[in-house]
């Protein structure tokens, strides 16, 4: 499929490489994989009965999963249509299509009326917004009265060197971390009460392997294919991946100064 597919190559921007990128090659992840998918899940008191939004979706990776293991239903939102063809594909392969649904929309203005869900989440979505406390009010708006708000985010557990800022910014579609309290104080700064924060540090190892066990292997073996056909064939890959290779020293020591957090408040 090759529409649209990294098609805005006279972009200059590094977060549009990014984003189509994880998008064209079908993997999206997240800090702690799915042990940390499951924290966030039991924070937000998420059950059979709850009707869960999961902001930044992704291809549709733990959507699924809740439908699945829970019998909950799900809706799914993204910017990238991309992103919702993967998650349609997902939920039909994983055959759960009757208890989740995907649609595209933006995270600051979501499509949903005031007090739809029981529970809205996200997953390394809030770094990459601009404005992150209207994200988050977004959040609480179409969240029932007594529900929950929950997010995992990378975190600075250390203050980090001023290159490595600057170069996982750049690399990662222009991303912002931000320590424990930074998090906390959008979730309460948006009106949530008894709001918890439980931070982990990991390693590239656990990290890596927390990915591969999220994934089924034929998805992952099919996205590092799709990468380097991608490399080999788009030259707006081939920039984005020119601008991030020679890293700074203290990227090789980036897991001293950062883990991630398990973020969630009530309404």
């Amino acid at each position: 499929m090759k529409k649209k597919q990294l098609s805005r190559e006279a972009k200059a921007e590094p977060e549009s490489y990014y984003f189509d990128l994880q998008a064209s090659w079908g993997l999206t992840k997240h800090m702690g994989g799915l042990g940390a998918t499951r924290k966030l899940i039991e924070l937000c008191r998420i059950d059979k009965y709850s009707y869960v939004l999961d902001v930044g979706c992704g291809v549709g990776i733990t959507a699924c999963y809740l439908a699945n293991e829970y019998g909950c239903k799900v809706v799914g939102v993204d910017l990238s249509e991309l992103m919702v063809e993967r998650s349609k594909e997902r939920a039909k392969r994983k055959n759960v299509g009757d208890n989740v649904e995907f649609r595209t929309g933006d995270a600051h203005n979501l499509p949903f009326k005031d007090g739809v869900f029981d529970a809205v989440i996200c997953e390394s979505v809030v770094a990459f917004a601009k404005d992150k406390q209207k994200m988050i009010s977004e959040y609480v708006r179409v969240t029932k009265p007594g529900g929950y708000v929950g997010m995992n985010e990378v975190t600075w557990v250390e203050t980090p060197p001023p290159e490595l800022v600057e170069y996982i910014s750049r690399a990662l579609g222009q991303a912002e971390f931000l320590n424990p309290d930074g998090w906390k104080d959008l979730l309460e700064n948006a009106g949530l009460t008894g709001v918890a924060a439980r931070v982990y540090k990991t390693s590239a190892l656990r990290q890596w392997a927390s990915e591969v066990r999220q994934m089924d292997p034929r998805d992952y073996l099919g996205a590092w294919g799709k990468f380097f056909s991608l490399f080999f064939k788009n030259p707006a890959v081939r920039r984005w991946v020119k601008e991030i290779i020679i890293p700074p020293r203290s990227v090789f020591r980036i897991f001293r100064y950062f883990g991630y957090g398990i973020y969630a408040g009530r309404k």
